[in-house]
């Protein structure tokens, strides 16, 4: 079934998602790559055009807006979140969105990639849109949906409030943040700079997921140099760093703790990348947890392993770096159930039941929420993400729109807090 929503978030998404927004976690710059500016001047402009108070980029590159309380109304300030870079795990250059629309229940296939199908055979939940229209990628490249079916979320309900001032809501800010997909967009700046009691993330799955516990996440970076010469004079004399990659990856658990061997309340250490050369190496880890105690305990592992291959070859030099990245937000989130406990009545309220359920993974909002704000995750529809089988419903995305304007409702029926 059609919503009124409908036109504008499938032209949002399919806007959006042509413009490549990937985020580099080797970039020392911010954001880490220039083409994210490409979208936050777009959102600047739209959010301008449709009345939005305070637009700004902030000293880290977030746009931030204001949807001002409407009269007489003095309730909490929330915040809305969605970040505009996409992952740089796959191809995201020369998206081609195609809408499928009033899907049929069969295969999608893709015109880029002829051999490539989406199935619901192998994907269930595809199986429950029938009927509905689907947003995928042409097949070499991600959508994108992650998370620009957020950023089309927040902006399809900005821009209703701001068209509806009948609407009673309180003070709203919205934050468009980048390098969330290498965990880099949410700085301790954001909380004053959002100014807000409490805040939602527009960044989760299936319709319903109301999400309050994230991974703990932190970052490994080994260094190996070896001793480099010349092969044909390098009896007893060269130290191949490639080789001693290779000892520190054998030896790390790779039938367990790894991501394709764990599952539900599983953490793993991943290895990202391995670049370099026989004199030189450097290799990317992450490391993720539930609980502290475990991703302490898998940072000392990977210490272990280098100190151990270390041991086999004093000629070399191998160096391990654990960096945080963020925290599990139930450990500040179990404190004040408040803003969960509305995003679940704001799902009720749009007719599903609520799901709350442990994200393998972070969010924006897993920061913020260590940072001082709270800060839930609400569904945004997307699935499939960081590759080419990504796709999101349009009518899933209706359902993120009307949970946020619920939450907008709700909201304005309490009073704000004191000073």
């Amino acid at each position: 079934m059609r919503t009124d929503f409908d036109t504008e978030l499938e032209d949002r998404l399919v806007r959006y998602a042509k413009i490549d927004s990937q985020s580099d976690g080797h970039s020392a710059s911010v954001p880490s790559t220039q083409i994210q500016l490409d979208m936050s001047r777009l959102l600047m402009d739209e959010l301008k055009a449709m009345g939005a108070q305070d637009v700004t980029l902030s000293q880290d590159i977030v746009v931030l807006a204001t949807i001002p309380a409407t009269q007489g109304v003095n309730a909490p300030v929330m915040g809305w979140l969605a970040h505009v870079d996409t992952a740089p795990q796959f191809n995201a250059t020369g998206v081609k969105p195609v809408v499928h629309r009033g899907y049929n229940g069969g295969d999608i296939s893709f015109a880029d990639a002829p051999d490539l199908r989406l199935s619901p055979e192998e994907y269930p939940f595809l199986s429950e849109k029938v009927g509905e229209d689907i947003i995928t990628a042409s097949g070499t490249t991600l959508l994108g949906a992650d998370d620009k079916a957020g950023v089309a979320v927040v902006m399809t309900a900005a821009r209703h409030l701001l068209d509806n001032p009948d609407i009673a809501h309180g003070k709203i800010r919205l934050a468009f943040v980048p390098d969330e997909e290498i965990g880099r967009g949410v700085t301790p700046n954001l909380p004053a700079d959002l100014a807000a009691d409490f805040a939602y993330t527009f960044d989760g799955s299936t319709p319903g997921d109301v999400e309050y516990e994230s991974f703990s996440a932190d970052a490994g970076v080994v260094k190996i140099t070896g001793v480099s010469i010349h092969p044909g004079w390098a009896k007893d004399e060269l130290v191949n760093a490639l080789h001693l990659g290779a000892k520190v990856l054998m030896t790390l658990p790779h039938v367990t703790m790894t991501p394709e061997t764990t599952e539900g309340r599983d953490g793993f250490i991943h290895a990202v990348s391995m670049t370099g050369s026989a004199a030189q190496v450097e290799m990317h880890f992450i490391l993720r947890d539930f609980e502290m105690e475990g991703l302490e305990a898998k940072g000392a592992l990977l210490r272990q392993v280098c100190e151990t291959v270390a041991a086999t070859e004093p000629r070399a030099r191998i160096t391990c770096e654990i960096t945080h990245q963020y925290r599990n937000m139930r450990y500040w989130l179990e404190k004040d159930m408040t803003p969960v406990d509305m995003a679940l009545a704001a799902v009720r309220k749009a007719g599903m039941e609520p799901v709350s359920g442990a994200i393998r993974g972070g969010t924006d909002g897993s920061r913020l929420t260590e940072f001082g704000t709270p800060c839930p995750n609400i569904f945004c529809g997307m699935q499939n993400v960081h590759g080419p089988l990504e796709w999101v419903s349009v009518q899933d995305m209706a359902k993120a729109t009307l949970v946020a304007l619920n939450l907008a409702s709700s909201v304005a029926e309490l009073d704000a807090p004191a000073g």
